[in-house]
This record gives structure tokens, sequence and C-alpha cells, in this order.
């Protein structure tokens, strides 16, 4: 489980494909400190397990469903990623519920703003958009943030100018594909009503509300 705030922006040194894998090493400062193999690392929103290291990287492994559901497919040596450790108990859970299980990826289809205010405009698959509200928390490229708008096609982001130096949207541009990871809780509530056939008062009881 991760919450969503990135503590730095590593660089895939390398890839090295399978039939049915890959195998990538990402040169990292901070999220080595205390790495061990077996360890969950979130790789621009994708949980990832550690199967090697060195003293300046570490190397995590991607198998199909990840392949196809995120951009970790196109990744090549050189490109930046948003780097997070798993929580550890009786962490701050800062941002949210961040599982890095990613739903699917999206388009940037406009950066507008200035230096202390950028709002991104992403078109997410069609599959996705059901779970995205304003107000609402979504995850874009790991990173924990709150949906400024949404309508059909599109949602919103705006950034504050430490996370857009802190990660990898610093350098995000309109056309970009970037990770989605929708609030767990939204998946959760749609399998409920889909049990009882309705939004009821049980439903909403058993979700807390």
């Amino acid at each position: 489980m991760f919450t969503g705030l990135i503590e730095e922006v590593g660089r895939i040194r390398s890839v090295r494909r399978g039939s049915r894998t890959i195998d990538i090493a990402i040169d990292a400062h901070k999220v080595i400190d205390d790495i061990r193999i077996g360890d969950s690392i979130a790789v621009s929103g994708v949980c990832l397990t550690v199967v090697a290291f060195d003293a300046a990287s570490f190397t995590v492994q991607a198998v199909e469903e990840t392949l196809a559901r995120s951009t970790l497919g196109a990744a090549n040596p050189g490109t930046p990623v948003n780097l997070e450790r798993s929580l550890k108990l009786g962490d701050r859970l800062g941002g949210h519920i961040v599982q890095g299980h990613v739903d699917g990826t999206g388009r940037i289809v406009s950066r507008r703003g200035d230096a202390e205010n950028v709002v991104f405009g992403i078109a997410p698959e069609q599959s996705l958009e059901r779970y995205i509200a304003g107000k609402g928390s979504v995850t874009v490229d790991g990173i924990s943030l709150t949906v400024t708008y949404s309508k059909p096609g599109e949602f919103g982001v705006s950034i504050i100018p430490h996370t857009l130096g802190e990660t990898t949207l610093n350098s995000a541009r309109a056309g970009d594909r970037v990770n989605i990871e929708t609030d767990v809780i939204a998946r959760y509530v749609e399998k409920l009503i889909g049990k009882s056939g309705g939004l009821t008062l049980e439903t909403l009881t058993e979700l807390g509300f």
C-alpha cells in the first residue's frame, strides 16, 4: 500500500525484455536506503517487486498484465519515473489509499497555467471515466491528486509548485500517456451497488455513510 506522495524521481537505467516479462533497472538514491529483495516499490504508480539491487539502482520485474495496463510496456533507458516505497505500519497517510494496481492509462490533452498553478487535462480510457468524480481522489503516475473537474472524456488536476518540481509532471506535455489508478473506494461502491441492484439505505450503511 502507498500514499501517492512521491519520494524521488528515478531514471530507468536498462530494460531487458523477455518473452512475457521485462526486467527494469532504475537508478535511485532515497528508495534504496534500506532496500531488500522482495520489497514493493511503486514505479510511476505501478507496484513492483524488487528482484535485485546494488549501491545505486534496483531492478524490478513486470509481467504481461502490468505491461498491458500501464505505460511500462514502452519503458526505455533514460525515462524518468516517480518512485515511492510501500507504507510502514505507523506512517502518516498524507495522500490517499493507493494500491499500486494501475487500472489503465490516460493521455494528457492540455497543460495550462503558470509556475504557481498548473492544470492538466487528462483523457482517461473510457472504462475508467465512471470512477472519476470532481473533488475525488485519483492517482496519476503514482501521484495522489484531487480531481478539479470531470466531464465526458476528460478530467482535470491542479498541481502545486512543490509537486510539479518533485515529480515527472514537471516535464509532462500534451500527448504524453500516464498511468491512472482510480480511487479504490469507488470500485467497491460499484460492486456493492451491483449486488444490491441499486443504491439503498442498507448499501450506504455498509459503506459507513
